[in-house]
């Protein structure tokens, strides 16, 4: 079969975390993408060759780009005798929690599979993807790289993705304020002991919504979607989290907390009360004088693809 020359790649963006699952519990969006195309080289490296979009300043080095670390990881492990050159078009803005970094790397990685003679299987590009998202975060966590190569809600570990059905209709308001907080600084406030009676409760929650998902029970889902453990540590880092999570929860909304590193806020709620929640939680941000963007979508979302 002749593999063609060149790909492009699409990653959508993501909810980390998704409150309760600290690293290991994430979903993707319908919403802003990353695109990245890829040609396969015949020299034995790999070569970004323009970065474009809605950032900039982002290292064109593959070993310091996520992107290109994950395709260099990928070349290595397959033992591949060729190379790979690519451009970046960025569509989602990095340290906004909604999983930047991750979807260049995905982006990269699914475009580049379409090249090869023997294309690598999923867990390949599972294991290429956090090392390439490594770069950005400073380690390797699966929550936004395994939703974006499987789409929906996926439970993410070191070594497997699981797929997590959801209840039908189960939607996500996702609200981006213009703001910027690194996923480096938000994971530098968590260096702290943590008590052992609230790493329990977290645990029952993150076990309750997954009993929810699994069980079609919204209501147990509302029980569990609760953070008990990261978000009080680092609310204080987004401007106005308080009144937009209390605007959510006014409306209806199951639960509500910081996506991903932040500041980007998501909440959880049944589909007919998505457009009010999302108003809600626009006018509280805006009420503090931070602008913003708002998407609504399921949370059972499409994965990474291949376009054109």
């Amino acid at each position: 079969m002749n593999r063609p020359a060149r790909a492009t790649g699409v990653a959508p963006a993501s909810v980390g975390n998704v409150g309760v699952g600290f690293d290991v519990l994430g979903h993707v969006i319908v919403g802003p993408v990353d695109r990245v195309t890829v040609e396969r080289l015949d020299a034995q490296e790999v070569r970004i060759l323009g970065i474009e979009g809605v950032v900039s300043g982002l290292p064109l080095e593959a070993e310091r780009n996520t992107a290109g670390r994950a395709l260099l990881a990928l070349r290595d492990r397959l033992g591949l005798g060729h190379g790979f050159a690519l451009r970046i078009e960025k569509g989602i803005p990095l340290g906004s929690g909604m999983g930047g970094s991750a979807a260049s790397c995905v982006a990269a990685l699914v475009a580049a599979n379409t090249l090869l003679d023997r294309p690598a299987p999923m867990d390949v590009l599972y294991r290429c993807a956090l090392t390439g998202e490594a770069v950005a975060s400073g380690a390797e966590h699966g929550d936004n790289v395994g939703p974006m190569l499987l789409g929906g809600l996926v439970l993410a570990t070191h070594d497997r993705m699981v797929s997590i059905p959801v209840p039908e209709g189960l939607t996500c308001v996702l609200v981006h304020p213009h703001q910027v907080l690194e996923t480096r600084t938000a994971r530098s406030v968590l260096q702290r002991p943590f008590e052992l009676s609230r790493f329990v409760e977290q645990s029952a929650n993150l076990a309750l919504v997954l009993a929810g998902c699994y069980r079609n029970d919204v209501d147990c889902i509302r029980a569990g979607l609760r953070d008990v453990l990261v978000e009080p540590l680092r609310a204080p880092l987004v401007t106005g989290f308080a009144a937009v999570k209390a605007a959510a929860l006014d409306q209806g909304a199951l639960g509500a907390s910081i996506s991903g590193g932040g500041p980007s806020v998501f909440a959880w709620c049944t589909r007919d009360r998505a457009e009010r929640i999302a108003l809600s939680m626009e006018q509280a941000f805006r009420a503090t004088g931070v602008q913003c963007d708002a998407w609504v979508s399921p949370v059972a979302a499409p994965a990474a693809r291949v376009v054109g």
